[in-house]
């Protein structure tokens, strides 16, 4: 009996030691990336979204995209749709090419290139087996709204002038990309078109007068946006338009007829409440919607060598072929 209870303290606390070095390997791993991330969304004050601090901003996008190596059996293609940067993340091997994702990229709307949007368009497809469509949609404070809509409408018209139907498209966004996917819905209903498949919404940002809870209750614990980032990009892109137009911020808009929608969220997000918010809104609309939640993960997670945030691309995988 000693020699099993012996045996027994051995083998847990091997087992907490190789937790421990998991998670000193994991910190190892996320150092560049968590640091590059974290350096994108700092910001002085709301007025100090100049020249400098915009190509600051950029670069690090730059630097986040290439810490991501390309996935083996993936092929990145970029190409200009009328003068659009955009490119098609694909499997090498032979696969059917009825399905495909239009992956709108985050950034605060002032940020983002092709590069960055690699991460988790390799990542998508890696999970999925789709097509992934991605592309750079102008940015403010240069082209502020609505020219990142007016893009995500060229973007989606050119899948279907490939012979795409709209039920054969997933759009999925993260943090600003998944504002630009809810806002591309109510542009498509409002030209009475057919919406997508499905949404799938990473950290979305969806209410720009950030009114919910979240945005004071876990600011201090947000390791990524502070509200001082958010104050400066949503000016930078909203102009002086009214924040609470639902073209700005869609949680405050009519839902009804949305496609089946998956939110995913880190509970160390000041967005929290938008994500929780936006789950109940289409709810209360009768839209299909799966709202998972992470516990201390942080914005768009997704995006780093975690095992959570493995499972939450597999979850990505599983809510689309529920979809079929």
């Amino acid at each position: 009996m000693d020699n099993e209870k012996r045996d027994g303290g051995l083998r847990g606390a091997w087992k907490r030691q190789s937790a421990a070095q998991q998670q000193a390997a994991e910190k190892r791993r996320l150092g560049p990336a968590l640091q590059a991330l974290k350096a994108l969304h700092s910001v002085g004050t709301p007025g100090s979204m100049n020249a400098e601090e915009l190509e600051r901003q950029r670069r690090m996008q730059d630097i986040i995209g290439h810490l991501a190596a390309p996935m083996a059996g993936l092929s990145w293609e970029p190409f200009s749709l009328n003068g659009m940067n955009a490119a098609w993340m694909r499997r090498k091997a032979p696969h059917k090419r009825r399905r495909a994702i239009l992956y709108c990229h985050g950034g605060g709307y002032t940020s983002g290139n092709l590069g960055y949007s690699r991460v988790l368009a390799s990542k998508l497809t890696h999970v999925t087996g789709c097509d992934v469509l991605t592309f750079e949609y102008r940015l403010a404070p240069e082209h502020p709204y609505p020219a990142a809509v007016e893009d995500a409408l060229r973007a989606w018209d050119h899948l279907m002038y490939l012979g795409y139907g709209a039920r054969d498209v997933t759009v999925v966004g993260d943090s600003a990309g998944g504002n630009l996917a809810l806002v591309l819905c109510r542009r498509l209903r409002a030209l009475e078109r057919m919406l997508p498949a499905a949404l799938v919404l990473m950290s979305p940002w969806t209410d720009m007068t950030a009114s919910g809870p979240s945005y004071t209750e876990r600011q201090d614990i947000d390791p990524m946006l502070t509200m001082e980032y958010i104050k400066a990009v949503r000016s930078a892109y909203a102009g002086g338009a009214d924040l609470s137009s639902p073209d700005l911020s869609p949680l405050l808009g009519d839902c009804s007829g949305f496609p089946p929608t998956l939110i995913q969220v880190g509970t160390y997000e000041i967005l929290y409440s938008d994500a929780e918010s936006l789950r109940d809104k289409l709810l209360d609309a009768h839209v299909p919607c799966t709202f998972q939640v992470y516990e201390e993960m942080w914005h768009v997670f997704q995006m780093f060598p975690l095992k959570k945030a493995a499972a939450a691309m597999n979850n990505v995988s599983y809510f689309l072929l529920e979809q079929q």
